[in-house]
């Protein structure tokens, strides 16, 4: 899924509107068709709705989204921050159709309201610029202040749809009802977090517009996913479907190893191969019976396996600690090894140490960086637009992915080209889950997909794992290990699911 920038929003309703051809108001009629829709299936009928309007064509979404869910049975309010003259002629076209049964409530009302009624934000949509002005800014104020839950309409009101994103001049929401696509500023950790749950609405903007093939940026989607997905061969055998070797772990770390290789034989790779030191042997054995070992006779990473020719991909890091031993191994691993990598945790520490091996990393390889990881190797950045073109720049020198781990883990390719994940949540922020990604994108480079591929799936089945944990254990209790139990390569959704709000 295209994600457009805001350069180019308004033009691609305005390229729909030319080819279907549709006018503007029809346009808003099916948008917020939409959304009373996807409000029908996730709010009881009997919960009270308040739709707070501003002047542009946010508000009219708003006002026509009041009247739809009204006609279905809902008590509807609308509040005017404006005043008609100054709306839009979409809007005032909806505000001349409301019912007579959608009260109209002015706002020195609001702060009276009872706690019960769920607010619909159509203040602001996407053309924000600069600080809020007042009476916005103190609006903005009083509805986070406020104990009801909120609806975003396209976009939390006061965002921008990129960069320079102050929370604090953001209505924070329960939940952001994106139309036809997110916006970046709502996949990134500036303000992101003001969305609530995102859900992306489709509204039928023509996809022949010429901005979607311009965007470097893209959200994730099982729609994506599904064709990328390989068959196996009835008639097949082990040897078709690649050999990853696992380096992980060091003395009093060998968890991480375990979890990588969980993750390594669920990706459908044929073989997995741990080289980790031999006192863990007894550990790998019992939980990963179906990996072989490859011992390494000190306690931490200290001699490079045997035969490398015979593994399709390697993953190294997890757990590997960084002392002068595991140095010293890691620079010799880097320097024989042609098949690609998969480097996260002490790798990654190790090789921002060691910018002289950086021309070692196989083009073809995937980083799997933290945050604190990703500064260490390309040093403190200024904002989140500085620090996605620090990232596409490592990805570019080194020619390989980066795959930046947190909400909406994004994936950057060499080409400059950034995908957001759609999956996952917060209860994924615990230690291990990243080891379970290393193991299951290592084991996905070795049963034969390229680097963007295998770093897409797995950051996408890796955050599907971790929403299936958090669904049957919670977001608190669940761990990296139910990450394992819940990793199913290839099951995509059917429906979304119906929680109510």
């Amino acid at each position: 899924m295209k994600i457009l920038l805001g350069t180019h929003i308004k033009e691609a309703d305005r390229f729909t509107m030319l080819s279907e051809p549709i006018e503007s108001v029809a346009l808003m009629e099916r948008a917020s068709e939409a959304i009373a829709s996807w409000l029908c299936r996730r709010v009881d009928r009997q919960r009270p709705l308040l739709f707070l309007i501003g002047k542009g064509n946010n508000g009219g979404d708003g006002l026509a989204v009041a009247r739809m869910m009204s006609k279905r049975g809902y008590r509807c309010a609308v509040c005017l921050f404006c005043e008609p003259q100054h709306m839009t002629e979409e809007s005032r076209i909806n505000l001349s159709r409301l019912p007579q049964q959608v009260e109209r409530m002015t706002p020195d009302r609001l702060k009276h309201i009872d706690a019960g009624i769920l607010l619909v934000d159509a203040l602001l949509g996407t053309g924000v610029s600069g600080r809020l002005k007042e009476p916005l800014a103190t609006l903005v104020q009083q509805l986070n202040a406020m104990p009801n839950r909120v609806v975003s309409i396209d976009i939390p009101s006061g965002m921008k749809t990129e960069w320079e994103n102050d929370p604090s001049q953001v209505v924070h929401a329960d939940v952001t009802l994106a139309l036809e696509f997110p916006k970046l500023s709502m996949l990134l950790p500036e303000a992101g977090g003001c969305c609530g749950e995102l859900c992306v609405l489709p509204i039928g903007l023509s996809a022949e517009y010429p901005g979607f093939s311009e965007t470097p940026y893209s959200f994730l989607t099982a729609d994506d996913v599904r064709p990328m997905l390989k068959s196996r061969d009835s008639f097949s055998h082990k040897g078709h479907y690649g050999h990853a070797l696992l380096v992980c772990g060091s003395k009093n770390m060998m968890g991480a190893a375990l979890l990588a290789a969980g993750g390594a034989l669920r990706s459908g790779c044929a073989l997995v191969t741990a080289h980790v030191p031999a006192e863990g042997a007894v550990a790998l054995n019992v939980s990963c019976p179906s990996a072989m070992l490859s011992p390494d006779l000190s306690d931490c990473f200290s001699s490079v396996p045997a035969r490398l020719d015979r593994y399709n991909a390697i993953g190294i890091g997890c757990g590997l600690g960084t002392s002068d031993e595991t140095m010293t191994a890691f620079a010799q691993l880097l320097q024989a090894v042609s098949v690609p990598l998969v480097l996260d945790a002490d790798a990654l520490n190790l090789l921002s140490r060691r910018h002289d091996l950086w021309h070692c990393v196989p083009p073809g390889s995937v980083l799997t960086p933290h945050i604190g990881e990703l500064r260490r190797l390309t040093g403190a950045w200024n904002g989140e637009e500085d620090k996605l073109d620090r990232v596409r720049e490592l990805a570019r020198r080194l020619q390989s992915v980066v795959v930046v781990k947190g909400a909406h883990t994004m994936v950057m390719m060499p080409d400059g080209r950034a995908v957001f994940n759609s999956t996952g949540n917060a209860g994924m922020a615990k230690g291990g889950c990243g080891d379970v990604l290393t193991g299951l994108v290592a084991g996905l480079l070795a049963r034969g997909y390229t680097a963007e591929q295998a770093a897409l799936l797995g950051v996408y089945f890796h955050g599907q794992a971790g929403d299936a944990g958090a669904r049957k254990f919670g977001m608190e209790s669940m761990n990296s290990r139910d990450l394992l139990d819940q990793l199913v390569v290839g099951r995509l959704p059917l429906t979304d699911d119906a929680r109510l709000l």
